[in-house]
């Protein structure tokens, strides 16, 4: 494990807003609320009698939508790039369930596509084409060599592309129909930086949702279907990934990151498991008026609080390596020799004659935020005095490590974000509620035939 500085400060500048705006699954029922019946509204009876045998849970494989045809074809390499996306370690009857999934997201992508066409919004071959390239480029690979990746994984370089003309045209749509007409008021945003003032101090927490509705008849379905992601996610599946595609909060189209929130914002049951959860922890399903929550803590902090864990860090890496095959028993006189080298340094200028007397590697590593680095050993360098080194740590695969601190630049006190970005983050949010209804009015007027 190498000690790599993070370039990303972009993400956090947005985030420490303090999410007065953001959906919660609370607020995500009470836009549903707003726009649909209730159950109380649709006054049915109360003795049902089924008049036909089908079964509401299947579906077919294809659909029309309003004379487009999803094809066979299109679900299969579409699934296939989903499953690429969580590492493909996705079970048979999770491929299943995924399917179906898929299917709704391409009704939904094909749905988006003809509104921009009746809205006379053409997005063209080549801006298709360099959004390609750049995605190929964050893979480190050509466009060529990319779309190669591709249907080795079962996938194609056309479905990749019809996606990206299926956001760049939803874009576009909102950009023309909905975000003329979203406004924050100033004393909106005013009365926001003065809760972020008063609350000065309180924990804050980046937490990341999944959020699946049902009627109290389908809550203990909605749990099976919880716990079974739960158990994708804790296999090592991406939790963005599946926000995308199974989340029905407003926030699966950023990978249900809810940002930066304190307790009090959010439902009591979420409110009571965050605060009892540790930084990566997934929970089990929470419980709501409407369904079910699952929660994963990215991380926390202090409002307007300087984080002991932005600071800065110099170090120095050291790692002895192991023999190929070695047993804990072999190594422990190895360990026990490079802790006795460690505890003889005397500050950095000393540490590669150390690391030379017992045939360890020596990498410098500055610019090293502490709260990129793993849990365990963000707290030892919190406390840890420049010259002074880390226990010795590792594994028989890897070797024996220690990070001797150099140099710390602490960070300074917040200042907290400014007018223009927390209007822009209640901006956002508005147009992202309204984003929702739009579709749901487009699914309502569609004419879609399942084959």
């Amino acid at each position: 494990m190498n000690v790599m500085s993070s370039a990303s400060k972009l993400r956090d500048i947005i985030a420490i807003v303090a999410s007065l705006a953001i959906a919660t699954p609370a607020m995500a029922q009470t836009v549903s609320d707003e726009d649909g019946a209730t159950a109380a509204s649709l006054d049915l009876p109360k003795d049902i009698t089924i008049f036909a045998n089908a079964d509401p849970n299947v579906r077919k494989a294809t659909a029309i939508v309003n004379g487009t045809i999803i094809t066979a074809t299109d679900v299969d390499q579409r699934l296939a790039l989903v499953i690429a996306a969580n590492g493909g370690q996705v079970p048979p009857e999770e491929r299943d369930r995924l399917r179906l999934q898929v299917l709704r997201n391409l009704i939904d992508e094909t749905l988006q596509i003809q509104e921009a066409a009746a809205q006379k919004i053409d997005i063209s071959k080549e801006e298709i084409d360099q959004t390609f390239v750049r995605v190929a480029s964050n893979f480190k690979r050509t466009p060529k060599d990319f779309s190669k990746y591709l249907r080795d994984k079962g996938a194609s370089e056309a479905t990749l592309k019809r996606q990206i003309e299926g956001e760049s045209a939803w874009r576009r749509v909102l950009s023309r129909k909905v975000e003329p007409f979203v406004n924050v008021s100033e004393e909106e945003v005013n009365a926001i930086i003065a809760r972020l003032n008063a609350s000065k101090g309180a924990s804050e927490f980046r937490i990341g949702e999944i959020f699946l509705s049902a009627t109290p008849e389908a809550m203990p379905e909605a749990q099976k279907n919880a716990d079974r992601i739960i158990d994708q996610l804790r296999r090592g599946a991406s939790f963005a990934a599946y926000a995308r595609q199974f989340s029905e909060a407003s926030t699966a189209a950023v990978g249900g990151d809810l940002g930066w929130v304190r307790a009090e914002q959010l439902p009591e049951q979420l409110a009571a498991a965050v605060q009892q959860m540790t930084t990566g922890q997934i929970s089990p399903p929470i419980a709501l008026p409407g369904g079910y929550s699952i929660i994963v803590l990215v991380d926390k902090r202090q409002v307007l609080t300087a984080d002991a864990r932005d600071a800065l860090l110099s170090l120095k890496q050291l790692t002895l390596p192991f023999p190929k095959g070695i047993t804990q028993a072999q190594a422990a006189p190895l360990v026990e020799r490079f802790a006795t080298a460690l505890r003889q340094i005397q500050g950095c200028g000393k540490a590669n004659e150390a690391a030379a007397s017992i045939g360890a590697d020596v990498v410098n590593n500055d610019q090293v935020k502490i709260r990129d680095l793993p849990p365990q050993l963000q707290e030892m360098l919190i406390n840890l005095q420049v010259g002074q080194s880390t226990p010795p740590f590792g594994s028989l695969a890897d070797g024996v490590r220690a990070l001797v601190l150099c140099g710390r630049d602490d960070p300074q006190v917040a200042s907290g974000p400014s007018f223009e970005q927390i209007q822009s983050q209640m901006e956002e949010e508005r147009v992202n509620r309204r984003a929702l209804r739009y579709l749901r009015d487009l699914r309502r007027d569609a004419v879609i035939e399942y084959r």
